[in-house]
């Protein structure tokens, strides 16, 4: 059952890398060297952002899924605890060497909105689009693309 389990890529994962790549973030993934291994790493920000499951990580929260299992106690009890601590010594091991971080709850991606203002508030603006939109030569009309008269409907190219 515990290999059924996945660490990279999990459901609310996924929802915050694709928020952050719709808003124009753009970041390495599971950065093995930096402390905990972070789920999104913004390198040029010194950012990271932690998504953490609410059993896992023992959020305490409304949701219910941060309950400890009533079957085989004297396991689940020190197994989310070491989480827990793990957790904390990571953040402060990234913090101290200079990293910005955030740690999202599953409970909280249930509103998209807040998770944006969040991400747009840590991270601060979003510069790609700007820089597409400055590379970006401007757009042609129809008309302006083609050099050649238009053909009147119906009417091929004479073949000589």
């Amino acid at each position: 059952m515990m290999a059924a389990v996945r660490s990279k890529n999990t459901r609310p994962e996924m929802l915050v890398r694709r928020m952050a790549h719709v808003m124009g973030y753009r970041y390495r993934l599971h950065v093995s060297t930096l402390p905990g291994k972070p789920d999104l790493v913004f390198p040029a920000r010194r950012s990271v952002i932690f998504v953490h499951g609410c059993f896992w990580h023992q959020h305490g929260c409304s949701s219910g899924d941060s309950h400890l299992p009533n079957s085989n106690k004297s396991y689940w009890h020190p197994k989310l605890e070491r989480n827990r601590a793990r957790d904390a010594e990571h953040l402060k091991a990234l913090g101290a060497s200079g990293w910005k971080c955030l740690v999202l709850w599953e409970c909280e991606l249930a509103k998209p909105k807040t998770i944006q203002h969040r991400l747009a508030s840590f991270l601060g603006p979003s510069t790609s689009f700007l820089r597409l939109s400055k590379s970006r030569p401007a757009r042609q009309t129809p008309a302006a693309r083609t050099s050649r008269p238009a053909r009147k409907r119906g009417s091929s190219p004479q073949k000589r």
